[in-house]
């Protein structure tokens, strides 16, 4: 696959020209819909031949909920490694609490490809807000601790569960090393059964680095705790936050350079953002909202609005303004350039895989880029 950026002129028709390749194709793998418009500064993803190559294994997670749409999950299930259910809760009691929605779906569409399901277990609140009370709770009452574990393998085996998957926020710091021992102890009855646990990281650069999404966080204990470790490392530009990449690569090395040092390379696998943010300017700290919008749907604003598409070289993202109704705005989002740095991070630092958060807006390329970069783990075939 060769990556082809779109200039002024380009059309669907002459660059399918220049690459001998067929115009149903370019448009099939980018998802652009008829009448097949461009946008100049667009990055394209092109087939231009078979090669035979020996490619690096890596394993290949994606989080979806259960009301993923079945188009977007019977393609993606090919590419995955492991699909993790997002999520289920618990009570302060250790009483599991399963999604709103029946994922009974989701399990048996990722058993039939060769995906395997993977339980999400989140510490939310009735509002669906990570509750640090329940976190407590859950790490010092080892009754409570021991009934959930227990019903957590009584699901997995009536579902067909492979492994476990624990993403808790904002821990509170004197939790930290119980919420360690927690992870051990889940391993440790999973284990016995031949499942896998493994815990969601926030992006540290340092071991005391300050903050409440940060200080509950040990790399280095939950990296011996844990199977594998997923660095969540995204969310730089965020919702409530300043225009910004999602993921700029810069912030992203940062965070792996500091892993590496507490947790095993072989353990670690890279967050993934598959999703941009829409801003609308001037940014109002505390009262500002970027609307999320797929990567897919951002080059068709871009087109809509006659914007062009910039990529940024530090960051390694790309991104446009546009005007509409009277009101400026600001889009960072990904395509194949980004996700293109990622993978090669992952293969400079010789880390385990990856994780995507989320899978439910299709992003046909990158599942394409990621097949034709390395071999996809397939344990459930």
């Amino acid at each position: 696959m060769q990556i082809y950026i779109v200039k002024e002129g380009d059309t669907i028709d002459n660059i399918a020209e220049i690459f001998a390749t067929s115009v149903e194709d370019i448009a099939y793998d980018n998802q652009i819909p008829e009448p097949y418009r461009l946008a100049i500064g667009q990055a394209l993803l092109i087939p231009v031949g078979q090669e035979v190559r020996e490619k690096r294994e890596v394993y290949v997670n994606g989080y979806a909920y259960p009301y993923i749409r079945n188009e977007a999950l019977l393609e993606t299930l090919p590419y995955l490694t492991n699909l993790s259910v997002f999520s289920y809760g618990f009570t302060t009691e250790g009483d599991l609490i399963p999604p709103q929605v029946d994922d009974s779906r989701m399990i048996r569409e990722a058993w039939m490809q060769g995906t395997v399901p993977i339980l999400v277990l989140t510490p939310f609140d009735q509002t669906g807000m990570f509750n640090n009370y329940l976190i407590s709770e859950i790490t010092h009452n080892m009754i409570a601790q021991q009934n959930l574990i227990d019903q957590m393998l009584l699901t997995m085996e009536e579902k067909g569960f492979t492994g476990i998957d624990l993403d808790f926020e904002y821990i509170l710091p004197q939790d930290r090393v119980a919420y360690a021992d927690f992870v051990a102890n889940v391993r440790t009855q999973a284990s016995q059964k031949g499942y896998k646990v493994s815990v969601a990281l926030a992006p540290k650069t340092s071991a005391n680095q300050k903050g409440l999404l940060y200080e509950g966080k040990d790399y280095k204990l939950l990296g011996a705790a844990a199977d594998s470790v997923l660095l969540m490392t995204y969310e730089w530009g965020y919702t409530y936050g300043p225009p910004m990449a999602v993921a700029p690569i810069n912030k992203v090395r940062e965070v792996v350079e500091y892993a590496i040092t507490e947790i095993p390379t072989e353990k670690i696998d890279l967050g993934i953002p598959n999703y941009g943010y829409d801003w609308t300017l001037p940014f109002v700290q505390g009262s500002s909202k970027a609307q999320t919008i797929g990567n897919v749907e951002a080059v068709q604003i871009a087109i809509e609005n006659n914007a062009v598409i910039q990529f940024d070289e530090t960051a390694m993202s790309p991104f446009f303004h546009y005007e509409k109704d009277g009101l400026q705005h600001e889009v960072w989002f990904e395509d194949v350039r980004s996700m293109r740095e990622k993978f090669h991070l992952i293969t400079e630092y010789g880390l385990r895989g990856m994780g995507y958060w989320q899978i439910m807006k299709l992003f046909r390329v990158n599942w394409l880029l990621l097949a034709d970069t390395f071999e996809i783990v397939r344990v459930g075939e």
